[in-house]
């Protein structure tokens, strides 16, 4: 495993390895999307990554699409997740935050009876966890293209926010299914303004929001965080792959710390090779992600197939996990049943190598 413990800088900041921890939603947050001990001791325990990004955090109020997910508006927040940051410092560690929109993906029961907003009135076709059990997602409100300037400003506070917090820099989610991805994907935008209908337009808005992003701490600080072949939330396109060049192609106009990108459906029903294509065309670091063993990520590194890869699942059940890497260890067993529940169990009470 020796590319895999190499060291790589991303922007001005130096990892100790390229074995990343992707961001995981876990339900873990305090009242009002704060931040507590308990995730400051869960992201502490996995500072061995070369970097965390940390979960999708809420950009602004009204947005929940998840149950007790954190957010980074208020000062409360910003202060509970200073707490996670010098816990991951305190350990050598690097840590990102992935600042978010949920936008059709957020339900009214999340947000006090708030209807979510979205490139298009399309419902996603599927159901949600509500405090009022599984509900049906909700038919969104087409954003006004007057209203769109008053998200990008909160990707821009978001980004104060996290650098106040201690935070080594951002990840802009524009993946999975949620607001900058409806906007980039035509199966969900169905605009007809300058946010519609040309992939240049659909863009727009998630090149808008990084322009702000920068602004607040320089490119170098910034990630971005892509899956152009992903059905989830259900996501499509008509051209994935085309959709994926011209991306990688205007990245390269910034000067960013990564982009992080999903290589496939997590539904099975699209297929393509975004990977191979993106790397021809975007010339900065490349995060892989989705389902690679070490041995894949090891061979990949070395085949300059791309330069990291973030791991999920395999981190939420094993806190050490580039240690286990490196040593050829057993892995710990994910538990499913836990990955939203409150508390501990599940979360920080996976066992290490040297206490299993």
């Amino acid at each position: 495993m020796n590319e895999l413990f190499k060291p790589l800088s991303i922007g001005s900041i130096s990892l100790k390895n390229r074995v990343l921890m992707a961001p995981l939603t876990r339900s873990r947050a305090e009242e009002n999307h704060v931040p507590g001990p308990l995730m400051a001791e869960h992201y502490a325990q996995r500072a061995g990554a070369g970097l965390i990004i940390a979960e999708a955090t809420m950009i602004m109020e009204g947005n929940s699409a998840f149950i007790s997910e954190p957010g980074i508006y208020s000062e409360q927040q910003i202060k509970g997740w200073k707490q996670v940051t010098d816990a991951v410092h305190a350990k050598d560690g690097k840590i990102f935050l992935q600042i978010w929109h949920g936008g059709r993906a957020t339900h009214p029961a999340l947000n006090d009876g708030v209807q979510p907003v979205a490139p298009s009135a399309i419902a996603i076709d599927d159901q949600i966890h509500t405090p009022e059990g599984k509900l049906d997602y909700v038919v969104p409100r087409e954003l006004k293209e007057s209203e769109i300037s008053n998200i990008i400003e909160g990707f821009k506070v978001a980004t104060e926010n996290a650098m106040q917090a201690g935070f080594d820099g951002v990840e802009v989610h524009a993946a999975n299914g949620y607001l900058l991805d409806q906007f980039l994907r035509d199966g969900s935008n169905k605009r007809q303004d300058k946010y519609g209908g040309s992939v240049e337009n659909r863009a727009r808005f998630l090149f808008e929001v990084l322009d702000a992003v920068c602004d607040v701490c320089g490119s170098d600080k910034v990630g971005v965080r892509l899956s152009p072949l992903n059905g989830f939330n259900s996501m499509s396109d008509s051209d994935p792959i085309g959709l994926s060049n011209y991306l990688a192609e205007r990245l390269n106009q910034y000067n960013l710390a990564y982009l992080h990108l999903m290589r496939a459906d997590f539904l099975q029903q699209q297929t393509g090779d975004v990977m191979t294509s993106v790397r021809q065309n975007y010339h900065g670091t490349l995060i892989a992600n989705m389902g690679y063993t070490a041995e894949e990520a090891e061979a990949g590194i070395k085949a300059n197939l791309f330069d990291a890869v973030a791991f999920g699942v395999p981190f939420l059940a094993n806190p050490d996990l580039p240690e286990r890497f490196k040593t050829n260890a057993p892995l710990n067993d994910a538990d499913p049943n836990t990955f939203y529940t409150p508390g501990a169990k599940g979360y920080t009470d996976y066992p290490s190598l040297d206490n299993s």
